[in-house]
């Protein structure tokens, strides 16, 4: 299986320790061959956890240091860019309509035209990979990206100093086979919906780059349900999404109920 790496840089104005998640399932329909199994019941702790590492942070920063939570604050309009060698545009497109559908919150729809995206999907081949993150974000920032990173795919966030996304532009590679361009396709809406972090460390989320999972898992829905609700709002530092962040994921039924409960 290929080893993937992914990225996500944004632009602003510990390992876990003992393991209870259950309820484990194959991989479901419309998965790359040999993608992993999932787990889809967990505790409280598991999904603070997972998304206090995944929602703070960034593989490469520049500009001011983002302070607190980075989301979109109205609905996401998202425009597929397909090109490459191989035609993705229609996978691309079910991806998007999977994510609308998993976590309405979101608003989440495509978009037909620049003017209307928030977020731009480049769908390209790997020859093409570097010199189209330069034509993006000049010379400078695309070599010091991938000198940090080695990334096989990539997001660029834009955010304000108060934590909303403005917009994100994303490059998917589509021709290194199903499993790359799967993985790549959900890891990279993860990063551009504002979970920008990866943690090696987790064995749940799709955004562990030392695992490849090319599917919307159940962990990494739960993440983004609790980044779109409304006790979740641009900005919020770590302290007061800690406040707030058993309370919001027990209201949802996100978690496992504790034993005796």
């Amino acid at each position: 299986m290929t080893r993937l790496f992914a990225a996500c840089l944004v632009l602003v104005g510990t390992t876990i320790g003992a393991l209870a998640a259950s309820g484990k399932q194959t991989a479901p329909e419309g998965s790359f061959e040999g993608a992993p199994s999932q787990y889809t019941r967990f505790s409280v702790a598991e999904l603070e956890r997972g998304f206090l590492a995944l929602a703070f942070g960034s593989d490469l920063r520049i500009g001011a240091r983002p302070l607190g939570i980075r989301r979109f604050d109205h609905p996401i309009r998202v425009r597929v860019i397909a090109g490459g060698t191989v035609d993705r545009g229609f996978v691309m497109s079910r991806v998007i309509q999977e994510y609308a559908h998993a976590v309405p919150t979101l608003g989440l729809s495509e978009a037909w035209s620049a003017s209307d995206a928030d977020v731009e999907l480049h769908l390209i081949d790997e020859k093409d990979f570097q010199s189209a993150l330069q034509s993006a974000f000049g010379k400078k920032i695309a070599q010091t990206f991938v000198a940090r990173t080695d990334p096989q795919c990539m997001t660029s966030v834009k955010s304000s100093s108060d934590g909303k996304i403005e917009s994100a532009v994303s490059f998917i590679i589509v021709d290194k086979g199903d499993d790359v361009f799967l993985d790549c396709a959900y890891h990279e809406l993860l990063h551009a919906f504002g979970l920008s972090n990866h943690d090696a460390g987790n064995p749940w989320t799709t955004l562990n780059q030392n695992r490849m999972v090319g599917y919307l898992s159940v962990y990494d829905r739960s993440l983004l349900t609790l980044l779109y609700d409304p006790h979740i709002t641009p900005g919020m530092t770590r302290r007061q999404v800690r406040a707030v962040l058993a309370p919001t994921i027990i209201e949802l039924g996100l978690a496992t109920p504790a034993e005796g409960q």
